[in-house]
Parts: structure tokens; C-alpha cells; sequence
């Protein structure tokens, strides 16, 4: 089953992977270039304290979010955002679980509240100081696409351009056998109204499975399936698909318009 096609540009675009600190990082390890490699994001947008702080799927998020609006040439706080993970932050789960396990009065309220599936749309939103709507967002393996056709409504609802961020961290201990990840992934787009000039996204649903991701960089990261799109990208490709659900995915047709 074909659903509409919708079109989108993209005017800015960002990625953090320890092999691969910055989308031009990326774009050298297609061409087979060398490339930079970072152990931990620290994006700009947080103070000192703040990153010392924030669990490193914030951190992800936020660097990957604020290179794509750097590209863009877009203040953050204008935009809308859709901030997608597929498990939120496995690692705080993980400690949570464990503590009130063993000993619950020692619980950080800290902890807590970086543990919540929206705190990188948290973190983000005020320290960007935007007023825009924020959504946070997750659909398993499907969990990008859906943050796509989500920026796009936000599009179609008057939005002169949306940001679409999608990150997941590694899972550890028993959470392992029930929501695999590893490594650490963060990508993001700014898209805007399909425009004359720019570079065209067109997005639309179909039944069929999406071949399986490029592990070039963040080998079994959840968020993988976002690859496809920005290994596309990289190579200058016409297509390329992400699962959408069970026996269907999205086409992303890349263009100039």
C-alpha cells in the first residue's frame, strides 16, 4: 500500500558517533578518508556543569541537534522539535533498578530525572530557550521514520522549519537480553518547506521490509536504521528506506529542487 508522498528540504544536518564526532567526519569514512573520533559529546549549548551532569544520551542528542542548526543557519529556540529514542537511557534504567533493589533510600532524584523518555527534549528546549512545540517520541526500530513524517506535520501545520534528532545509547547489564544497544548514535536534520534550490526529501509509505542499516559507524546503536538515510546522504544517492512497522517502511527519495 503507497500513502502520499510528502516533501520536505533539508537545510542542515548533524551526527555524532564516537568514530565520527561530525556529519564532515561521517562524509570522510564513505569517501574512505580519514576521520576524527571523540569519547564523549560535549555540546556547546550546555554550560560546564550542565554537561558534567547530563547522561551522555543527552549529550548526543544536543550535539547532533545543534550541529543540524548550525548547518542550517537556524536559531534553535525557532524550531519545533521531534527528539526520538528507541529506549531513552538504558544506563540510568539500569541504575535505577539496581539501587531500589539493594538500597532504594540512596535513589538520586538527579538520576531520576534523566532517566524520563523526554529529558534530551527537556534539556534542549530550555537551554535553547524555546518556545516552540517539543515532542518526544518512540517507535522501536520504526522510531526515526516516525520522527520524520512527525517533522513534516509540524511543517504542514505552518512551521517555517522543524528539527528532527534521533539517539540511543549503549544498554547495559540484564536490560541487554530485553532491549539490545550498543555504542553511542545521534543524528539530526532541520527541514524546512520543499523550496526551489534546495535539497529535496520526499518522503512516502510502502508495504516491503528496509534493507538491513550500515553499521559504519555505532555498530548495533538502536538508532542504526537512521543510517540508511544519512549514508545516503553521504554518497549523494537517490534513496534510500527505514523500517516504518512490521511489513512496511519509508521511502526517502533525496533530490535538488
Amino acid at each position: 500500500m503507497n500513502a502520499t508522498t510528502l516533501t520536505a528540504t533539508i537545510e542542515g544536518i548533524g551526527l555524532w558517533a564516537p568514530q565520527a564526532p561530525s556529519w564532515a567526519d561521517y562524509r570522510a569514512l564513505v569517501a574512505g578518508e580519514p576521520a576524527a573520533t571523540a569519547t564523549r559529546p560535549a555540546p556547546a549549548l550546555l554550560p560546564p556543569n550542565e554537561r558534567r551532569r547530563a547522561p551522555d544520551t543527552v549529550l548526543v542528542a544536543l550535539e547532533a541537534a545543534q550541529a543540524a542548526c548550525i548547518d542550517a543557519g537556524r536559531e534553535p529556540a525557532s524550531l519545533p522539535s521531534v527528539f526520538v529514542s528507541t529506549y531513552g537511557d538504558l544506563a540510568i534504567t539500569e541504575h535505577l533498578c539496581q539501587t531500589l533493589a539493594s538500597a532504594p533510600r540512596e535513589l538520586s532524584p538527579t538520576r531520576f530525572h534523566n532517566s524520563v523518555h523526554n529529558a534530551a527534549a527537556g534539556y534542549w528546549t530550555i537551554a535553547s530557550g524555546a518556545m516552540e512545540p517539543a515532542t518526544a517520541l518512540s517507535a522501536g526500530r520504526a522510531g526515526f521514520a516516525m520522527g520524520l513524517l512527525e517533522a513534516v506535520a509540524q511543517l504542514q501545520a505552518g512551521a517555517p522549519a522543524a528539527l528532527v534528532v534521533g539517539y540511543d545509547g549503549a544498554s547495559p547489564g540484564l536490560l541487554r537480553e530485553l532491549a539490545f544497544s550498543e555504542g553511542l548514535l545521534g543524528v539530526a536534520l532541520v527541514l524546512a518547506p520543499a523550496a526551489a534550490g534546495g535539497r529535496t526529501l520526499a518522503l512516502s509509505l510502502e508495504d516491503g521490509e528496509a534493507p538491513a542499516a550500515p553499521e559504519r559507524v555505532a555498530p548495533g546503536n538502536a538508532m542504526a536504521p537512521a543510517l540508511a538515510l544519512f549514508e545516503a546522504m553521504a554518497r549523494s544517492e537517490g534513496s534510500a528506506f527505514l523500517p516504518a512497522g512490521e511489513g512496511r517502511r519509508l521511502r526517502l527519495d533525496l533530490g535538488h529542487g
